[in-house]
């Protein structure tokens, strides 16, 4: 399979870095905005080809998959143009930056029949279903609650500080922190509340989230782009809880029970961005429009979520 990038950033280094090591995936081509870049990028990577605009890849006959990592301002403008030139989209999250986006998105590969799916890399990755093994297996109980956080300083960097791109905390950190919940609970959700603290270009510093979910369950979610936040998850059940690193990329799922403690490792991995590509690719060889490990029905579903805590803060992109 041929993998091309769109906008070979910060994260699309990762994804490259992943890519070459990768068995059946071809590093095909990098687009950027600037040629100069492009071309360094794909020297980088060994690329087999580079294009100065993002145009010229959507053209390109033999691109297959396109990994989009424009800023997400431009997620739906990026992914829309791939997939109407007939390329399979593998688009970085947040998937949009409204519900209505990403329905559109999906109605489009659904229509072409074009895989289109969110790169929400810990969807793909072995602890989930380790740590969906668990709980089915009832190591913490039934579960009732869920705590996650990420947070990190970033309030330096001009993306995420920009309404225009559609920075702020929750679009970049506080999917995380949904996601670990989700994942966790299929269930319909009731009530959400939440807060933010805005900066003075009208992006959230802050937020806290509240889910609460049928059947009474219920997620604490909190993310931060001023300070340090120890990004862990952390799942209680009514015999003991669950506890992960790392709501990004987890690497040890450790399990309490009483006085008892039991520590589970996650496989090795390149850097963690192999799984989302590979899984890509299995659902593009089987002639599918999602992959089964991040389905439209969650993207749309964290979607919504966004857009309602954005809501109750008066907190809107100009893109929108």
């Amino acid at each position: 399979m041929k993998l091309s990038i769109l906008a070979p950033g910060g994260i699309a280094n990762q994804i490259a870095r992943a890519a070459v090591q990768l068995e059946g995936i071809e590093c095909y081509a990098a687009a950027s905005r600037s040629s100069e870049r492009a071309e360094a990028f794909a020297e980088k990577w060994g690329f087999e080809k580079h294009y100065g605009s993002y145009g010229e890849l959507a053209e390109d006959p033999q691109a297959e998959l396109v990994y989009v990592a424009s800023p997400h301002s431009h997620h739906y403008q990026h992914a829309k143009l791939c997939l109407e030139h007939g390329k399979h989209v593998l688009l970085e999250k947040a998937f949009t930056v409204n519900a209505a986006q990403a329905e559109e998105l999906i109605q489009i590969a659904g229509k072409k029949g074009l895989l289109l799916a969110e790169a929400f890399w810990p969807r793909y990755m072995p602890s989930r279903n380790m740590i969906q093994k668990l709980l089915a297996q009832g190591a913490i109980g039934e579960v009732q609650s869920v705590e996650a956080d990420f947070g990190a300083p970033l309030s330096t960097i001009e993306r995420l500080r920009s309404p225009e791109l559609a920075g702020g905390a929750l679009l970049d950190l506080g999917v995380y922190p949904i996601n670990f919940a989700l994942q966790v609970f299929p269930e319909n959700i009731e009530k959400i509340h939440s807060s933010a603290v805005l900066s003075p270009e009208g992006v959230d510093w802050m937020n806290s989230i509240t889910l609460t979910f049928e059947g009474g369950k219920m997620a604490v979610l909190h993310s931060n782009m001023l300070a340090h936040m120890k990004n862990h998850g952390t799942i209680y059940g009514d015999k003991g809880y669950l506890e992960v690193d790392s709501v990004s990329n987890c690497t040890n799922i450790r399990v309490y029970e009483g006085n008892k403690m039991t520590c589970y490792k996650v496989p090795e991995q390149i850097n963690g961005y192999e799984y989302e590509i590979l899984a890509c690719a299995r659902a593009i060889e089987a002639g599918q429009t999602e992959c089964a490990e991040m389905p439209h029905s969650e993207t749309v579903r964290m979607m919504r979520i966004l857009d309602e805590a954005r809501k109750t803060w008066g907190m809107r992109f100009p893109c929108e």
